[in-house]
């Protein structure tokens, strides 16, 4: 399971939410669920939700100009939080659409999945959806957990694979959410699968799933590898390597739309197909780095944009 606050229920990410979620309430209540009803069964309204990062959020914001474009009535519901609040809502009919992640639905709905590659996640998929969940094709682009190093240390070891880092494994200070010592795809899957032993007095824990803690305590020299996100920013910014993962310890985290199955139609899919065909992992990164890098675009403008620039703005023919 993805060990980012952004994807997975972690008990840090799950305390922010009810923390944030208190505070707004008190505010006058904030909770994007309880604007109103949902859709019910009229197949040209949809409704379009997010979880509560601003990837999320983003690639919502493009579904649902992408679906207006085509001729639907949408209304969007973003900044929802994490899975285990979205996926009911999505059966309950509270939303009708939303961006998820293959390997962590997957695991998700099927919690003795052992699919990690691509091709076994996206042919488990359909039977761990039950019979109020759908899906349309995933995207090729992907969002996954990954071991980053910095560019000297990659030079000096010669590293290309996370193989390489196993003789160095005494050498070696890793930096990642405090969970993923022990999680499978975490320490004991980089052990099991590629040799890396990181003994505990190595390990630094940083909540903050592979962000700006994570990326500074890497570039700083406080720890030799971190697991950061492949559609993160920073990655180019900082001229960091991403060691590949031949043996896929890391499950496939394409984007894919999760929508209520009795809202499916040849139209519905034909507009999210067409989104999912042109949101590369470039694209991902292209986007994040315009709404989280310097330039701090709101993401409903990044997705006005993008989906202009892809030709998406017009009906899918």
């Amino acid at each position: 399971m993805r060990f980012s606050a952004r994807r997975s229920a972690r008990p840090i990410a799950v305390a922010a939410a009810v923390t944030a979620l208190t505070v707004l309430t008190a505010c006058g209540n904030s909770d994007p669920l309880s604007s109103g009803g949902g859709t019910g069964s009229d197949p040209n309204a949809i409704i379009v939700g997010s979880a509560n990062f601003p990837e999320s959020e983003t690639v919502a914001n493009i579904y649902a100009e992408a679906l207006r474009a085509n001729g639907f009535d949408v209304q969007t519901k973003l900044n929802i939080g994490s899975r285990e609040t979205y996926i009911p809502a999505v059966k309950d009919g509270s939303i009708d659409v939303i961006p998820d992640y293959t390997g962590n639905l997957l695991q998700y709905l099927d919690k003795d999945t052992t699919a990690t590659s691509a091709a076994e996640v996206n042919a488990a998929l359909p039977a761990a959806l039950g019979p109020d969940l759908a899906i349309t094709t995933p995207a090729p682009g992907e969002d996954k957990d990954a071991v980053v190093v910095t560019r000297e240390t990659a030079d000096k070891w010669q590293l290309t694979s996370i193989g390489d880092l196993a003789p160095h494994s005494a050498e070696v200070k890793f930096g990642a959410p405090a969970e993923f010592q022990e999680r499978a795809g975490g320490l004991p899957g980089l052990e099991a699968d590629y040799g890396l032993v990181i003994s505990p007095q190595n390990f630094v824990p940083i909540a903050d799933g592979g962000g700006p803690a994570t990326v500074a305590a890497l570039s700083s020299g406080q720890v030799t590898a971190a697991n950061i996100f492949t559609t993160s920013p920073a990655i180019a910014k900082n001229d960091f390597v991403v060691l590949a993962d031949p043996k896929n310890n890391f499950a496939a985290q394409n984007v894919v739309p999760v929508l209520r199955a009795n809202k499916q139609s040849e139209k519905l899919a034909a507009v999210l197909n067409a989104v999912s065909a042109k949101l590369t992992t470039d694209e991902l990164i292209a986007l994040n780095t315009s709404v989280s890098g310097d330039s701090k675009t709101e993401p409903d403008a990044a997705a006005t944009e993008w989906v202009s620039a892809q030709g998406l703005d017009k009906p899918v023919s």
